[in-house]
């Protein structure tokens, strides 16, 4: 039950790493460990960057543990005065503790929430750091997170010999696969690296003993660049390169073109040496600034033809660059730290590239036409196929439904539609949904029943007909290459109404798109029905079970929490950040898979529970097993 008064006694400050283990998807890649090396080697990159490391060492040891080793300063191990732990505790056992907040320790960081090798630790069997300063070696090891040998000292070493060493073996509890992406780890050491000269990187697989490298670079990203355009033909002789450092920031990138799309396409970005792959705010000041120089010199010399206009991805087809900015205090999208969200580098970016290549296009006009003239052609390209789009988007002429909200990408790869049950709920999908490739499309009620129906009957339907056009293909269609998007998301309440609205679209792609059942496109998300608070933490139950289980869990907790119990009556009455959280964002969400297969009775199934000439036996079955029903 709900508690009525709030008070001083109902707040809680949250502690510890249970947080991390009860949502590792929030705090990391679950796919697979990979990213728990990024976090320790994070740490060692920033000690690099801050002009105090030389050397990082990787091992992939045959226990299947992982070993990071640098030369840098070595974590604190003089206690701290408020909290009476040593620093390399506090920095292991606790959330959002580091020396990164105030920017006096590093200038520029990727670890900047005090977040990552906390989880690491968290999501580990077993964890063992070693920090070499001020002639000692201290030793501390834990196991899931929790200390079980204190910090201790284990010998002397050289007055000059420090750094951090942090073994750590991931926890196959909390990841999909277990196993080390080795070939995706050495293209990140080897960028970072590169991003960061004069530094060593040393690689060693024990499970293979021929499996080492090393990567040393003086001035990296140009001879990066032309190493992973080998195979294409470039455009220029020398790739265009920049280095500008601000005062509170820093940007250096390096481009060239390939005559054709390159196969191997090198589009990396970094912040302060972290890979973002969804690229963010310097990605997009980095494309701004290319178009506006590029615009200017076709205007200057009359380049365009009439009436062609050129967008900022025809200026980057054929293009490979790496982009690294540095900057501090960056605000990324989440603790993964894909996509950088800082506003204000995206004015800096844009204006340090539009002066960089525009002073460069008007010394090296005859390569600059040939650049214009590959985004000429990509825009002329681009406009012979808008009536192909333009198909896809509108069956040769019905115009999308004024209620669809739609994405902006059109790759299939990433593309998702949610089908949302309702007018309130579609409103706050659309403040939650991410508009780059996710697309929000109301319904109103409950669809017709179509179990029964011929699929030129159905698309009579108002509602199916709005459905259809969106997506992309009519009913009964086995051809979807017109398809819009590559995930199409059922999404209404967790409730009994809720359930039925989407056993009907699921009837209705069971029946007249079997073809997108059977190519994996339908998804129903699954929105919790509770939410439950215990102090400041947060959890979600789908049904009534999952609830009493969380329950359960918090009150095995210390001091007697008290627990807060909501009931959410629609999807309409989350606020959007619930709702991103819960249905929407693909680290936390949960989604589950429509699919067929020839043992499935899945027909009868649908028989007995939708068709109308099935009335008298559907009322035996409620009579006699509706209660074993599964929701």
């Amino acid at each position: 039950m709900t508690k009525n008064s709030y008070d001083a006694e109902a707040i809680e400050v949250l502690s510890g790493l249970d947080p991390v283990r009860k949502r590792p998807g929030m705090y990391t890649d679950t796919s697979n460990p990979n990213h728990l090396i990024q976090e320790v080697l994070d740490n060692s990159v920033d000690e690099a960057l801050s002009g105090y490391c030389s050397n990082i060492k990787i091992t992939l040891q045959k226990d299947g543990s992982i070993k990071v080793t640098d030369n840098g300063r070595g974590m604190p191990v003089d206690i701290h005065p408020e909290h009476k732990v040593s620093g390399v505790e506090l920095i292991l056992c606790k959330l959002h503790a580091g020396a990164k907040f105030s920017g006096d320790d590093y200038n520029f960081s990727g670890g900047l929430h005090g977040v990552g090798v906390s989880v690491v630790n968290a999501l580990s069997e077993n964890l063992e750091v070693r920090v070499k300063r001020d002639s000692k070696e201290h030793q501390i090891i834990f196991s899931n997170g929790d200390k079980v040998s204190e910090l201790k000292e284990i010998g002397e070493v050289g007055l000059r010999n420090t750094g951090t060493s942090i073994t750590f073996k991931p926890n196959p509890d909390y990841f999909e696969n277990i196993e080390i992406q080795v070939k995706a780890l050495k293209h990140l050491l080897k960028a970072k690296a590169v991003l960061c000269p004069g530094l060593t990187i040393e690689f060693s697989n024990e499970k293979k003993s021929n499996d080492k490298e090393k990567w040393y670079f003086e001035d990296g990203l140009k001879s990066y660049l032309v190493e992973s355009a080998e195979g294409s033909e470039l455009v220029l002789e020398e790739s265009i390169t920049c280095s500008k450092q601000g005062d509170v920031q820093e940007l250096e990138f390096a481009i060239n073109w390939s005559q054709r799309p390159p196969k191997n396409k090198l589009d990396e970005t970094y912040v302060n040496l972290i890979p973002t792959v969804q690229g963010g705010s310097h990605l997009n000041g980095f494309k701004s600034g290319l178009l506006d120089s590029i615009k200017e010199f076709c205007d200057y010399r009359n380049l365009l033809p009439k009436g062609l206009k050129i967008n900022a991805d025809d200026v980057i087809n054929n293009a490979i660059f790496i982009v690294s900015s540095k900057l501090q205090n960056p605000q990324f999208a989440g603790q993964t730290k894909e996509r950088l969200d800082s506003k204000d580098h995206m004015t800096f970016v844009s204006n340090t590239t539009k002066d960089t290549f525009s002073i460069w296009l008007n010394t090296h006009t005859e390569e600059g036409e040939k650049i214009a003239e590959l985004a000429i052609i990509s825009a002329q390209t681009r406009a012979k196929v808008s009536n192909i789009v333009e198909r896809k988007k509108t069956f040769k002429g019905p115009a999308l439904p004024g209620k669809l909200s739609d994405c902006n990408s059109q790759d299939l790869n990433e593309t998702e539609i949610f089908l949302v049950e309702g007018d309130s709920a579609g409103g706050s999908a659309k403040q939650a949904r991410e508009r780059s490739f996710q697309a929000i499309m109301p319904l109103r009620g409950k669809i017709l029943n179509t179990w029964d129906l011929e699929s030129s009957e159905i698309i009579k339907s108002q509602e199916i007909k709005n459905l259809s056009t969106a997506i992309g293909v009519l009913p009964g269609n086995s051809d979807i290459s017109s398809l819009r998007y590559g995930k199409i998301c059922i999404l209404a309440d967790a409730d009994s109404d809720g359930l039925h609205i989407a056993t009907l679209l699921c009837a209705l792609f069971l029946r007249h798109y079997k073809s997108l059942v059977q190519e994996g496109r339908i998804y129903i998300s699954m929105p919790p029905l509770y939410r439950i608070d215990c102090g400041k933490d947060v959890l979600y139950a789908l049904d009534d079970a999952q609830r009493e289980e969380i329950v359960s869990s918090f009150k095995g907790k210390k001091g007697k929490p008290k627990i807060n119990i909501q009931r959410f009556k629609g999807l309409g009455e989350m606020n959007p950040s619930q709702l991103r959280e819960t249905v929407m964002d693909p680290a936390t969400r949960q989604l589950v898979q429509l699919s067929i297969s020839s043992s499935d009775n899945a027909n009868s199934m649908m028989d007995l529970l939708l068709s109308k000439k099935n009335a008298s036996a559907r009322k035996e079955w409620l009579e006699k097993k509706g209660s074993l029903a599964k929701i």
